[in-house]
């Protein structure tokens, strides 16, 4: 597994850096044995409040990623938060994950959708009002940033667990059963909500 351990501002002691490699390696053999690479960024959270933010993102399997994050006054601590939710989210799909690598290395084209991903500036409520007011003359809110994304197909099941993994809120794709665009996103009382087109 190709690994990038960086620090943002902030300099990563060798010793840190041992521990990380050492950990997500145990982690990658003992849940799957086929991540390809992995990234762990340290940071300082906040404004002088000794607090150090770890952001982790390591890929599994093709467009499958898991992501998390942690937030501690020590580092080592924090990356050992953040690692071990990424463990037990791997120690959950493990399973699955390995019955996908081995069912595909490869998604055919095919098998995607191309799309495009923006970003919409946020707004102040006063803003808000006022574009409410603009939309009838046509115009739009601020774009920030737009990315080439592809919408892959697959099942319900394996939305859930690619969202989970990610760390999203939501997950669009292309239902393998249906061929339709549906969407999977966690709801608020816990839940994961399912919205899928009528067939009219």
């Amino acid at each position: 597994m190709e690994m990038t351990v960086q620090g943002k501002q902030i300099d990563i002691g060798d010793a840190l850096r041992k521990h990380v490699t050492g950990k997500l390696t145990d982690i990658d053999q003992k849940y799957f044995n086929h991540a390809t690479d992995a990234t762990v960024t340290f940071s300082r959270e906040g404004h002088g409040n000794g607090m150090f933010k770890v952001h982790i993102s390591v890929r599994v399997g093709k467009n499958i990623m898991v992501i998390t994050e942690a937030v501690e006054s020590d580092p080592y601590v924090a990356f050992d938060a953040a690692s071990e939710k990424a463990a037990k989210r791997l120690r959950r799909y493990k399973k699955k994950l390995r019955d996908h690598h081995q069912r595909t290395e490869k998604t055919p084209e095919t098998e995607m959708v191309k799309a495009r991903y923006y970003t919409l500036s946020a707004q102040s409520q006063e803003e808000a009002q006022e574009q409410d007011n603009a939309a009838d003359q046509g115009d739009d809110p601020a774009v920030i940033a737009e990315i080439a994304t592809h919408i892959e197909k697959m099942s319900v099941s394996e939305a859930v667990m690619r969202m989970e993994l990610a760390d999203k809120n939501a997950l669009m794709f292309r239902n393998a059963s249906t061929g339709k665009l549906n969407m999977v996103y966690f709801r608020n009382d816990g839940n994961v909500g399912w919205i899928e087109p009528d067939e009219a």
